[in-house]
């Protein structure tokens, strides 16, 4: 079960980065060279490879050498475990804020008429 967590842990840590998603929906499309995700961003190459690194320490891509490039795909099933955690809250009704917040009012010309 610890393991399960931390394995959690570090997928929702690297979701927790724009950056990161961003690279996922990257590639959501096609795997891709690290250049050419490094070229979709305005920060160093450094920088998008230490982002990759996080995703895949995740679990969320791997990467491969292909010649010269090294490739980075998606690993479509990793985020399995964090969606089966998060449907566990799915259980409960989805709040209607309208109507909450008509209530609420509701409550609150109610207490100013006593």
């Amino acid at each position: 079960m610890a393991e399960r967590g931390a394995s959690l842990d570090l997928v929702f840590a690297a979701l927790a980065d724009p950056t990161r998603r961003r690279i996922l929906s990257l590639l959501l499309e096609d795997d891709m060279a690290v250049s050419d995700v490094a070229a979709a961003f305005d920060i160093s190459l450094a920088a998008v490879s230490r982002h990759l690194s996080i995703l895949a320490q995740a679990g969320l891509i791997s990467q491969d050498r292909r010649g010269r490039l090294r490739w980075c795909q998606l690993e479509p099933d990793a985020l399995r475990p964090a969606s089966v955690w998060m449907q566990g809250f799915g259980q409960f009704e989805p709040v209607n804020l309208e109507a909450f917040e008509r209530f609420l009012a509701g409550e609150l010309s109610d207490s100013d008429a006593d």
